[in-house]
């Protein structure tokens, strides 16, 4: 079969074989075969024609069998499936040196009884009798015990706080947050003679509406309170003081650390702090987030932590901003300038705030693990030199990773930099030698080397491509998240169409363009390919500053030192099955890991998928995902494609696969969500109860309105509620107010740009028993042209207040925050107030800078009044709603009113 884009590298080399076979006519005995010669240098570029018979020329495929497709596919196969078992054993493996409980040991047990005891109290969100008055009555009940017990060695202090302040963060598009007597306890335990240096531990014992927060975060308090009793009762003296944070509004958008850091007397002994978090429910607590700077933290926790777990990569992710969330990490870092480590536990983030955030789903395991290495984490930096000084430690950041949860590896950032280049300057000679060689070998080795990696970027992007049509077709049939309870699915549709595709370009690329080459010489290109490809991250990355560079890195030595180790059996006898078992030895190591960062990435991102708004396609997201993980783990096998005889078989398993799932996806067959009581994965759904009322600039009444707010905050809408409901369909979808901010619907958290998609079900008016109040005190004008209104608010303990400059207004200054306002994604503004169980009227000015007066007014201000607690929290009508709901839904609801005004 003639082809005619034929290489000219490949016809010329045909017609230099075909002389040499003519040359090398005399017959020979079957059984000798002449010397093959070394890929690397003696064929460096050469191109040789496929013998059709038993003989044939030096790298010849006559001369050896090719690679057998099955071995290859099931080598390859059972290679992942191992690694992949490998590192579901260590993540299973919580505690990894289980020795008997001794005295002054941390006991899970105790930490448990705690657990269950905050978890009983029942849902606690700020400003509830059960946040306020119970869970803290709990905790000064069991400080006071441990006080008792504690040696004469050390002095415990306690303070209970009620601050009131304001602040701006950036986090969600941006808003300001300001919170009026809302509960911290804090607890000093420092040496009998005082202590001029502290490190402080948080936790919060606050939780969102409707949800027991076992995970978040009643298990780290409860895990802070046994630290306690063990460390007050230790014989040991500590050097530095101890401060136990155990804040009462962290759901509150990080409010109570924010009170603690910038008002406490003792905030100013803190040196460093330890941060325990949840994103999910059990499982190991990762180190997500370290520093800024100040290496020393890192080396205390590599030095001290019996289980380690901890990532760089995690910290470089989640400081990007993709993961929609945040913790008191940021408050200690950017108000109280203060070095820290962030943990969480990320397991099963599926039923992260809802109602199945229960002590009984946590493992005592999970908690012991968590409880010895904080415990030892304290004791080292109680005792080290360094904090007194640590101001004088802030410089440079730090690579760390654990290995399967054993130990872990860390060094400077200048060093990884150094180690990184050095490896490029490897892989830099090993390809250059090549291009070293005789003029015309090297031509042909570089042509027939951009043409590869030509041809494997096409390969991933047309893989790519394919699976983004894939997810587009199953999002527009309605049939989104079908792989949110089977995350298989996910593989078999996705994953399989982005490998077969790229065996599929490679495998025309062989047949048609490479028909020529020998097996030998293609395998040995396109695993220069692939090292280039790596090694040019393994540049960017480190020219980037990025401490993740060090995957690149092992991705580029450790394939490389196993290329040189096997290249003389590879020379002599080719892709046979000592090969491939050194091979494969020689990606240990970068496939093991790399499978071990994907886990984590799944086990992150699927959940947040399933709450990420209606906005963001989350096939499309998942999709992307699985296809830049296919072309990881593809880069190093690609070579395999090019050795083995035949991908025919493969490429049908794959194919057979991806439309056997694509078929039972688009039927249906995949439901999202499960209400499994071992496993469940919920739909999330936000109900509130609403009356808005409008007013005009003279203060009349133009509209008033009730209903069910409904907001499912995933991809799929009501599509899957319909069915169960059908009053909730697509005719009572609500349209945006275009005069009001943030469209005139109350929103507690400005995530109006993730969520576009929301229903209104007409209902009748709320008559809380303790309705909010909004009046305007004064309207002056300031020497400097400007119109300054102060306004006065009494509510609930949790209220949102919106406002919109009209055109030709600015808002220039208010007394909120650092008084500069700050705006939300779409132009208006949002401040978020909570209180805690009593205070005083919230009063509060802006300022409008008016430079053309209009008839309608210089702002219009709108306030929603949310009741998340008390009686005035349920109405006969959301009790109704909630019931209708399938039992694989977790309806979230709560009464609120909004009233809009104009000014």
């Amino acid at each position: 079969m003639e082809w005619g884009s034929e290489s000219a590298a490949v016809r010329r080399h045909r017609a230099g074989g075909e002389r040499r076979e003519e040359a090398a006519a005399a017959p020979q005995p079957e059984n000798e075969l002449s010397a093959p010669e070394c890929p690397a240098a003696a064929r460096g570029a050469s191109m040789r024609k496929r013998p059709r018979g038993g003989g044939g020329g030096a790298g010849g495929r006559g001369a050896r069998a090719g690679l057998s497709e099955a071995r290859a596919a099931l080598g390859v196969a059972l290679f992942l499936l191992a690694l992949r078992a490998l590192v579901q054993l260590s993540l299973q493996q919580l505690v990894l040196r289980r020795a008997p409980g001794r005295a002054g040991d941390f006991d899970a047990r105790r930490a448990r009884d705690h657990l269950e005891h905050i978890t009983s109290i029942g849902p606690r969100t700020t400003g509830s009798i059960e946040n306020e008055i119970l869970t803290v009555r709990y905790l000064l009940e069991q400080i006071k015990l441990i006080e008792v017990q504690s040696s004469s060695l050390h002095r415990i202090s306690v303070d209970v706080q009620h601050p009131t302040g304001s602040f701006s963060i950036d986090f969600l598009g941006g808003f300001t947050s300001y919170y009026d007597n809302i509960t911290n306890v804090v607890v000093k335990l420092e040496p009998r003679d005082g202590a001029q240096h502290a490190v402080l531990a948080n936790c919060h014992f606050d939780s969102v509406p409707n949800s027991p927060g076992a995970s978040d975060d009643a298990v780290s308090c409860s895990v802070m309170l046994e630290i306690l009793r063990v460390l007050s009762t230790s014989s040991e003296a500590l050097q530095h003081a101890v401060v136990f944070l155990f804040n009462g509004a962290e759901e509150n958008v990080l409010q109570a650390s924010h009170g603690f850091i910038t008002q406490h007397p003792w905030a100013s002994l803190i040196r460093a702090f330890i941060n325990l978090e949840a994103a999910g429910v059990g499982g190991k607590e990762l180190v997500f987030q370290t520093g800024p700077e100040n290496p020393w933290l890192v080396q205390a926790y590599v030095s001290a932590a019996k289980h380690p777990f901890a990532s760089v990569v995690a910290q470089e992710v989640f400081q990007s901003g993709i993961i929609p969330s945040d913790t008191d990490f940021r408050i200690y870092r950017d108000f109280g300038s203060i070095p820290g480590i962030d943990l969480a536990f990320i397991e099963n983030g599926y039923i992260y705030h809802t109602k199945y955030d229960t002590a009984d789903r946590i493992l005592t395991d999970s908690i012991q693990r968590a409880g010895d290495n904080i415990l030892a984490v304290l004791k080292y930096l109680t005792s080290s030199d360094v904090l007194a000084t640590a101001s004088d430690y802030r410089h440079g950041n730090m690579i760390f990773f654990d290995v399967l949860g054993v130990f872990v590896i860390a060094y400077p950032s200048h060093v990884g930099s150094v180690v990184n280049y050095m490896v490029v300057m490897t892989a830099v000679l090993y390809l250059g030698k090549k291009l070293l060689q005789s003029r015309h070998k090297t031509v042909t080795y570089t042509k027939d080397f951009l043409c590869g990696l030509v041809i494997t970027l096409i390969g991933w992007f047309i893989s790519l491509v394919t699976v983004l049509i894939i997810a587009v077709f199953i999002s527009l049939i309605g049939q989104s998240l079908s792989w949110y309870n089977h995350f298989y699915v996910s593989v078999c549709l996705y994953g399989t169409a982005a490998t077969a595709k790229v065996i599929f370009i490679h495998t025309l690329a062989k047949r048609f363009y490479y028909m020529n080459a020998s097996d030998q010489y293609l395998g040995e290109v396109f695993f220069d390919v692939s090292l280039f490809v790596h090694c040019s991250f393994l540049v960017t990355l480190t020219y980037q500053g990025l401490c993740s560079a060090f995957i690149s890195a092992v991705w580029v030595a450790c394939p490389l030192l196993t290329k040189l180790c096997v290249h003389n059996d590879f020379k002599l006898h080719g892709a046979q099955g000592k090969f491939i078992a050194f091979y494969l030895l020689g990606m240990f190591i970068p496939y093991l890991y790399a499978l071990y960062l994907i886990w984590a990435v799944f086990e992150m991102f699927t959940p947040i998928l399933g709450r990420s708004g209606s906005e963001i396609p989350p096939d499309v997201v998942l999709a992307s995902i699985l296809a830049g993980c296919t072309m990881i783990l593809s880069s190093y096998f690609i070579n395999f494609i090019y050795l083995a005889k035949s991908t025919k078989k493969t490429m049908l398993t794959l194919s057979s696969i991806c439309a056997v799932t694509f078929l039972l996806v688009c039927s249906g067959v995949f439901f999202p969500y499960s209400s499994n009581p071992t496993n469940p994965k919920p739909k999330r759904v936000f109900l509130q109860h609403m009356t808005r009322t409008f007013h005009d600039l003279e203060g009349s009444i133009v509209k008033r309105d009730s209903g069910i707010w409904i907001n499912g905050f995933d991809y799929t809408g009501m599509s899957h509620i319909t069915p169960h409901i059908p009053e909730i369909n697509d005719t009572i979808r609500t349209h945006c107010e275009e005069n009001a901010p943030l469209c005139g619907f109350p929103w507690y958290l400005p995530v109006h740009f993730l969520n576009r998609k929301n229903w209104y079900l007409p209902a009748p008016e709320v008559s809380p028993r303790n309705p909010a109040h909004f009046r305007l005190i004064s309207k002056e004008q300031t020497p400097w042209d400007s119109i300054k209104l102060t306004f006065e608010a009494i509510g609930p303990s949790h209220m949102s207040f919106y406002v919109r400059a009209h055109k030709g207004s600015t808002l220039s200054q208010w007394s909120l925050g650092s008084g500069t306002p700050v705006t939300s994604r779409g132009g208006d503004y949002f401040v978020f107030y909570s209180h805690g169980l009593q205070a005083s009227a919230w009063q509060f000015w802006i300022e409008v800078q008016v430079s053309e007066e209009q008839p309608e007014g210089v702002v219009t201000v709108a306030i929603a009044a949310h009741y998340q607690s008390g009686e005035d929290n349920r109405s006969s009508q959301l009790d109704a709603l909630k019931e209708k709901f399938p039992d694989w839904a977790f309806p979230s609801a709560w009464v609120c009113t909004y009233s809009l005004f104009v000014f």
